[in-house]
């Protein structure tokens, strides 16, 4: 087959769906399937080609004003129209055979061409874009509620402590977020199939967003190289001693702002590591100055020290009190067989099963609770790394993602020439 990956990251410098995107391509590629990538760079001047793991990347240029709003329109609809002529033109150039858009900027333009050229279109969701238009589902960020509706009262809630004090000013826009997320949504529907990477996500896109109430949803985690990632874990230690591990942005959705307040519940005696950045890196700092907690932030690390860290860590602290999707951080941990205290938030349960894989939290304090139980018991932290190894290797690694990804690729391109969808 010869697969079009439309996507707004890949490596080296991405997070977590850029990563996910990457083990897609390379599992695809090792099947002996053609994989060509296309990437958004808003606010890049000139369209450039580079290349990564033997990978061409195209990237396309695009303005991104820096004022708030107009920015998203340049990123979303002006960016739809730039990115739908390209990935056509892909499609007749290269005789592409399926179209798999993997995130928010690159799906609308992406099934609009594939579309066009009539060639079957996939869409990825690895979170909430197409029902919240912030993409957290976090209705006030300061807040742990969730949002229940993408209702015009509801965004006059979430741009008030998103807009500081010129918020009224953003009232006006509201109409125009929602017709950005109608479009996204209606969009959408139109694939042939979506992929939803967790149980959280399908759930959400069913019970939120109406117009999907008919589009085929398929649960297909992202792809895991569970051997590469042990290999790049380098055997050095980072540091001698014990650890617990923060790996992450250091924002509010990420529960960043309840590290300080677990570790103190949990009186930690060790280091806590902090591998990120973000708007809350000052106020962490200065919390475990004040408390006497030993907290170390690195900031952002290169993929292969990151891993390191992770793999020599007594536990892995997660703290996320936005609804995640499928975090890469926790596959990760998993996968190198180290024990989690997670908030049970969105998708997290289907990598950390409280008392089997990991430990499950709802509150900070009892997140500081079990992070406590996992360093005072080290049988217990060897019991549940090694089942969180087990079951991400049975249930996430590339192999099998990529066997469920290629039949359905199969089924829809076989579907297709056999008759034309809704056309």
């Amino acid at each position: 087959m010869r697969i079009l990956l439309p996507t707004d990251s890949f490596p080296p410098n991405c997070g977590g769906s850029g990563w996910s995107t990457y083990e897609l391509a390379r599992g695809l590629r090792a099947r002996g399937h053609t994989v060509l990538v296309i990437q958004p760079r808003p606010g890049q001047s000139d369209a450039a080609r580079r290349e990564y793991d033997g990978f061409e990347i195209e990237e396309i240029a695009a303005p991104a004003p820096q004022i708030p709003y107009v920015r998203n329109y340049f990123k979303n609809e002006r960016l739809w129209h730039v990115l739908e002529a390209v990935v056509a033109d892909r499609i007749d150039r290269d005789a592409i055979d399926i179209v798999h858009a993997q995130h928010v900027l690159t799906t609308v333009p992406a099934i609009r061409a594939a579309r066009s050229r009539k060639v079957p279109v996939i869409a990825t969701v690895r979170d909430y874009w197409p029902v919240c238009y912030w993409s957290t589902l976090i209705i006030d960020p300061a807040q742990d509620a969730l949002c229940p509706a993408c209702t015009t009262g509801n965004m006059t809630r979430c741009v008030r402590p998103r807009g500081g004090a010129a918020w009224p000013a953003a009232l006006p826009l509201i109409p125009y977020m929602r017709r950005n997320l109608s479009s996204k949504r209606t969009t959408l529907a139109d694939a042939d199939a979506v992929i939803a990477v967790s149980s959280a996500i399908a759930r959400d896109l069913v019970a939120r967003a109406p117009e999907l109430r008919h589009t085929r949803i398929e649960q297909i985690p992202n792809a895991v190289d569970v051997e590469a990632i042990r290999s790049a874990a380098d055997t050095r230690r980072p540091m001698p001693g014990p650890y617990v591990l923060f790996s992450g942005k250091l924002e509010v959705n990420k529960g960043a702002d309840l590290l300080v307040r677990a570790a103190r519940r949990a009186a930690l005696k060790v280091p806590l590591v902090v591998v990120g950045d973000g708007q809350l890196r000052g106020q962490i700092e200065e919390e475990g100055q004040s408390t006497g907690l030993d907290v170390r932030v690195t900031g952002w690390l290169p993929r292969e020290e990151a891993l390191r860290w992770v793999a020599h860590a007594a536990a892995l602290v997660f703290p996320s009190r936005g609804p995640e999707s499928l975090s890469r951080v926790l596959l990760e941990a998993a996968a190198l067989g180290v024990p989690t205290a997670a908030m049970d938030t969105g998708g997290t349960s289907d990598i950390v099963r409280h008392q089997d894989t990991g430990l499950l939290s709802t509150t900070a304090d009892a997140l500081g609770t079990h992070l406590a139980a996992l360093i005072g018991d080290p049988a217990l932290a060897s019991k549940l790394g090694a089942a969180a190894r087990q079951h991400v290797g049975r249930t996430f690694n590339q192999a099998a993602v990529i066997d469920r990804t290629e039949s359905l690729y199969a089924e829809l391109i076989s579907g297709r020439q056999g008759h034309t969808h809704r056309d």
